[in-house]
């Protein structure tokens, strides 16, 4: 038996490698950037090939820092952004499009479109989901007409995919064109209570099974790695790294789940009612819901996160848009600060009780609001706001939309969560994870790694393939590295998250004219 776990992290703005060892040490190579493609106001796009070469080349990074591990990999774990969408031709495997990434709002006028509205209560009963642009199928509508590719769909030459399912299929030479429940719960075209597509759904849209990938539980032989020397080296990989990918040649794949259900896992959140947040670009809270589908009053959503051994446990979702995407404008747009361990530092000195109060809405809203056409709002500004100002209400944003989005689940599961686990670039501010903890009401427990989304998948396809024995020793593996008790009384919390709502509201109607 080899001695790592290959985890492959597909992310928004990044891709990273790392190996996982049988004591839950997880190793990391040197990520690999994403070039974000902003086309028009709205709209978000990924290349499908430089995902597949960041993917490519973050492996070779984690080999040539760590060359011991070359021939050493058991089996290989993918973890990825989920809605993102790429269609690629069948026969060549060559992508029609730019992707269309999860926060784009482009399809939002098809959202709108009177046979999807009438269906709305369907669609949501059947899927967890919301009827929005967020999801893969309209983006998979758009794709079809924008390019006049309807008589390819229909023949089945036209194949749509998440990221894992893109990568399954060029990882694997063209073999395997697969996906798991987590990553086809975010489709708009999966029934969470059948775990399979919903055949009335594919023709409201307009998508045939043949288009999709296989949907498979998360623990599952999803093939094996199958490259050539002549597409690495035209990818630009030099000799090293071409022979160090070619090792993986006959390495399966034995974990594929979605980035958020990934970290849940990863986080030991494996009972009822435990949840997680990862603050990541955007912020994604989830609870453990068991073995069944709760199906949200209050505008969040649900899918299924992992299945093993036949038995599939269900989470409850509240998704922010953006989340470390806001300090990363501060930093890059607006130049209020020049890194981002800058926020503690103004935190610092910042004076309490501004009044400002921010709503980054850059690309619509969100859970609960579901709104793709809000934007962005700043409120409560006089003659005496301040740079520091506007930063600390741009960063504490951050934790008031996780804040409602939390406040929801306990309504939706009648389960206050003991405490609440979280990972993710974010949590590196003490300011932030303290102000969450103030806010909730409620211990944060800081994994030992930020990295939980890698270490899930890591250990999902590990528990397949033998290289952890059984879920209670992946249970052992977890530790914490720092935790935050609340320290804000009560009075001060409720003015702060009414002066919070108070500006969302203002945001939606300053949309509406």
């Amino acid at each position: 038996m080899g001695k790592y776990i290959l985890c492959i992290d597909q992310g928004t703005t990044s891709t990273k490698a790392f190996l996982l060892t049988a004591e839950g040490g997880l190793y990391p190579g040197q990520s690999v950037p994403l070039t974000q493609i902003y086309p028009e106001p709205g709209f978000v796009e990924h290349d499908p090939k430089e995902i597949f070469f960041s993917t490519i080349k973050a492996i070779a990074n984690l080999f040539g820092e760590h060359p011991e591990a070359l021939g050493q990999i058991e089996a290989v774990g993918i973890t990825n952004q989920r809605e993102t969408t790429i269609a690629f031709d069948k026969k060549t495997g060559e992508p029609f499009c730019n992707a269309i990434v999860w926060q784009c709002r482009r399809t939002a006028d098809i959202c709108r479109r009177e046979e999807l509205k009438s269906r709305e209560k369907e669609i949501s009963s059947k899927t967890g989901l919301k009827l929005d642009p967020y999801f893969s199928a309209t983006k998979m509508v758009w794709i079809k007409e924008k390019y006049g590719l309807e008589d390819q769909v229909k023949e089945g030459d036209v194949l749509f995919g998440t990221v894992d399912a893109y990568l399954v299929y060029k990882l694997t030479g063209g073999a395997e064109f697969a996906s798991d429940y987590s990553n086809c719960s975010r489709t708009l075209l999966f029934n969470i209570n059948k775990l399979d597509y919903d055949e009335d759904l594919l023709a409201l849209f307009g998508i045939g099974r043949n288009n999709l990938a296989k949907a498979l539980p998360s623990a599952s032989d999803f093939g094996e790695i199958r490259l050539t020397a002549e597409e690495l080296t035209a990818s630009g990989l030099d000799e090293f790294e071409t022979k160090s990918l070619l090792s993986l040649n006959g390495v399966h794949i034995t974990g594929v789940i979605g980035d958020q259900p990934s970290a849940l896992f990863g986080q030991n959140a494996l009972a009822k009612g435990e949840a997680k947040t990862t603050y990541g670009t955007g912020c994604f809270t989830l609870m453990n819901t068991g073995n069944s589908p709760v199906f949200s009053d209050n505008g969040l959503l649900c899918s299924a996160a992992w299945s093993i051994n036949g038995v599939t446990s269900y989470a409850l979702e509240g998704s922010v848009f953006q989340g470390g995407s806001i300090i990363s404008w501060l930093k890059d747009e607006m130049h209020l600060i020049d890194k981002p361990s800058d926020c503690d530092i103004v935190a610092a000195r910042a004076k309490r009780d501004s009044g400002v109060y921010m709503v980054p809405a850059f690309t619509g809203l969100g859970a609960p609001y579901w709104d793709p056409d809000a934007r962005g709002l700043i409120t409560g500004i006089t003659r005496g706001t301040s740079a520091d100002d506007i930063v600390m209400a741009s960063i504490e944003s951050i934790i008031y939309q996780v804040t409602e989005l939390v406040e929801l689940m306990a309504r939706d599961t009648g389960t206050d969560a003991p405490a609440m686990k979280v990972d993710g670039g974010v949590c590196g501010s003490d300011h932030l994870m303290q102000l969450q903890a103030d806010m909730l009401g409620i211990r944060i427990i800081r994994a030992k790694t930020d990295e939980m989304t890698a270490m899930g998948a890591g250990l999902m396809a590990g528990l397949t393939c033998g290289f952890f024995k059984d879920i209670d020793t992946v249970s052992s593996l977890y530790a914490s590295r720092k935790e935050y008790d609340p320290k804000m009384d009560a009075a001060e919390v409720k003015r702060r998250m009414e002066g919070y709502k108070n500006a969302v509201r203002t945001a939606i109607l300053a949309k509406e004219g």
